[in-house]
């Protein structure tokens, strides 16, 4: 078998992440197209890659030698991308956020279920080393009952993040959907109902800074995320609280612990790994294999889910409950 053909749509700053992979780490795939609005830049860069290049995404997605897509573009162009694919039962691997809200991800869910094509969403901190640690040592601190997780970053650069109408939303959608599929991995539960506040440091017209509370199935569970776009600095908290211990760590900083009393023993975390590298490399192998997606898209929707139940608990200043992805 040659090559798996692989046709990108969206190759800005996340964008060439996935190119220079591709191009660069994986011999059993194959970069064949691109797509970009931008003719000067797509014809440039597509003579870069030696792939082809499209200004029109739906002619990559027709393209005999495209066997799969990845997505890397704002979600508000995520419905017709899908509806392509589907249409042309291709797979895809797409960018979180899965959707911008939970209806646009449901009418998403029916045609990827009616098409019978495979779509992975690219959570990609499930593959970081901190995370992976931490999820292997959880049941040794018996049942979880609190998390708490917070991302901190410089600013985004300006553009279409602080643009509703291409974003779909701020902070809480882009980054807090990490952050919510963590609570989600890590628990093994779901979020019934949230209570959220949201604030503007430095964007003009989405938050760039949210502090929420979810509540967990069963009543008894809380966690507490929150993240904000406006520091000179990074970090990536995490904490899960059991009834024999604590695990701790921070998935930028790199580092984890197991804390019983005040003793904290620290775990040989791994040196940082690429994500994007791990998370082409989950999605091909799944494909090769004939295996169901690591990410199923439902997942990637249930956190989009817990998003927009924060906004609607932010709009409301009261609890939201988390709407049912079908």
């Amino acid at each position: 078998m040659g090559a798996l053909g692989i046709g990108l749509i969206g190759v800005g700053r996340h964008g060439e992440r996935y190119a220079h992979h591709l191009v660069e780490d994986f011999p059993g795939l194959r970069l064949v197209a691109i797509a970009r609005r931008t003719p000067d830049a797509v014809a440039r860069r597509s003579a870069e890659l030696s792939c082809h290049g499209y200004t029109d995404y739906r002619q990559l997605v027709e393209a005999p030698d495209v066997d799969a897509l990845i997505v890397v573009v704002p979600p508000t162009l995520h419905p017709e991308i899908i509806e392509a694919a589907a249409a042309a039962r291709k797979p895809v691997l797409l960018e979180k956020p899965a959707a911008v809200s939970v209806e646009a991800g449901r009418r998403m869910l029916r045609q990827i279920r009616q098409a019978g094509i495979e779509v992975m969403v690219a959570q990609t901190l499930r593959f970081n080393g901190v995370v992976r640690c931490l999820l292997q040592a959880r049941e040794r601190i018996g049942p979880i009952h609190a998390l708490r997780i917070g991302q901190r970053f410089e600013p985004s650069r300006p553009g279409w993040i602080d643009d509703p109408a291409i974003a779909g939303g701020g902070m809480t959608l882009h980054t807090g959907v990490h952050c919510f599929d963590l609570v989600r991995l890590l628990s093994g539960c779901e979020v019934d109902r949230v209570t959220c506040e949201m604030t503007r440091v430095g964007t003009a017209r989405s938050e760039d800074n949210f502090a929420a509370t979810l509540r967990l199935q069963g009543g008894t569970a809380l966690a507490t995320v929150a993240g904000s776009r406006a520091t000179a600095s990074r970090s990536g908290g995490i904490e899960l609280a059991g009834r024999s211990g604590q695990l701790i760590g921070d998935h930028l900083l790199n580092f984890a612990s197991e804390v019983h009393g005040t003793t904290a023993s620290p775990f040989a975390v791994p040196p940082p790994v690429a994500t994007v590298h791990e998370t082409i490399a989950a999605f091909s192998t799944a494909l090769l294999a004939h295996r169901p997606m690591p990410i199923t898209f439902e997942e990637g929707l249930r956190a989009v889910a817990i998003a927009e139940a924060c906004y609607r608990a932010a709009d409301t200043a009261a609890a939201a409950a988390v709407p049912p992805i079908d």
